[in-house]
């Protein structure tokens, strides 16, 4: 596991509709092992020559934007109100310092201390809509000078490793999965020609992968990603999902994908021969850009290989070394196995 690499890339700034230095960062990674070019949405997509051409166009993608908020007004006292871009939960953002706009400037997330409110307020979280951003302006003409409207905000980044295994930050999701594309495009050869996408837009709609799909004319899409964990306090049986140290995930359907059972089966059967731990996703829950690399052209069977992550969506998402490494040995594998389908 590169944990200099995974840093590197979750430090950055790339909430979706403003990736650039995500793919500026990751062009200068892979430009000297691939083909690389950018689409009019802004993916990266780089194609790796191997030893032959595999049957089937396959493509592994990762996401490159985070969730984080958008300037929507200033307010005559200087304080910027904001919605967010992704889903994040408001109780995961009071009191967190971001940063705004491509000059950095430094704010808090911040709403009314505990004696304005009342006593119906105090029983239920803030609202994203009654937060603000407080930059240290006294007038909107001050904070004018150093924001916009439409500048994007991100968590200040606070890279740690936690425990003996564990590492924290924002943009886990996905940079983590970015990072493990990247170590495979500099693997000195690949069994059969693949391309790569670092997407765009995933949070938002997965508006970059389809089309991206569509220009390669994949076949088959391994869509690289981070998914829930569940194994923490208070989480019922029922919403487990998965859990940490337990391996990569393979799903077979989430809210917005069937996965092809094919694939969903090889995942395992590989994971297997690997002598590696692998898990599935326990029941039916959120999305991936898997979805929208299904529908795009003329259709593409696609599997979704994910990394079980605590804290998703906020400033210090947790994933652990052992489940990074195992979900590496097992993409590493998949070329090979794909190729002959």
């Amino acid at each position: 596991m590169n944990k200099q690499l995974i840093k590197e890339l979750s430090d950055l700034a790339g909430v979706s509709g403003k990736e650039e230095l995500v793919r500026e960062y990751i062009l200068n990674q892979v430009k000297d092992y691939c083909e690389c070019r950018t689409d009019n949405l802004g993916n990266l997509i780089c194609f790796k020559k191997g030893d032959k051409a595999p049957k089937n166009t396959m493509m592994f993608s990762a996401h490159m934007d985070e969730v984080g908020f958008i300037v929507t007004n200033i307010t005559e006292s200087g304080l910027l109100q904001f919605t967010n871009i992704g889903g994040i939960d408001s109780r995961v953002v009071v009191g967190r310092c971001v940063l705004v706009g491509e000059n950095k400037v430094r704010g808090i997330i911040a709403t009314k201390a505990i004696h304005m409110v009342s006593e119906k307020e105090i029983d239920s979280p803030a609202k994203l809509k009654d937060l603000y951003i407080d930059i240290g302006a006294c007038s909107r003409e001050e904070a004018l000078e150093a924001v916009s409207l439409a500048d994007r905000v991100t968590f200040v980044p606070d890279f740690q490793e936690i425990g003996t295994d564990f590492i924290k930050n924002k943009a886990l999701d996905d940079r983590a999965g970015c990072a493990l594309l990247i170590d495979m495009i500099k693997t000195e050869n690949l069994p059969y020609d693949t391309w790569f996408v670092f997407t765009t837009n995933e949070e938002t709609g997965q508006a970059g992968a389809g089309p991206a799909a569509f220009a390669i004319g994949a076949d088959i899409g391994v869509i690289v990603e981070t998914t829930t964990a569940g194994d923490v306090s208070g989480a019922s049986e029922d919403k487990y999902v998965c859990h940490m140290g337990g391996g990569p995930v393979v799903s077979f359907m989430d809210k917005g994908t069937i996965y092809d059972h094919e694939l969903y089966k090889l995942g395992f059967d590989t994971a297997k021969e690997l002598g590696i731990p692998c898990q599935t996703k326990r029941g039916v829950f959120g999305g991936n850009e898997s979805r929208a690399v299904q529908a795009a052209g003329k259709g593409v069977r696609v599997m979704a290989v994910s990394m079980p992550a605590r804290y998703i969506h906020s400033a210090s998402c947790m994933l652990k070394g052992e489940d990074i490494k195992n979900t590496y040995k097992l993409l590493a594998a998949l070329p090979a196995k794909l190729g002959d389908l």
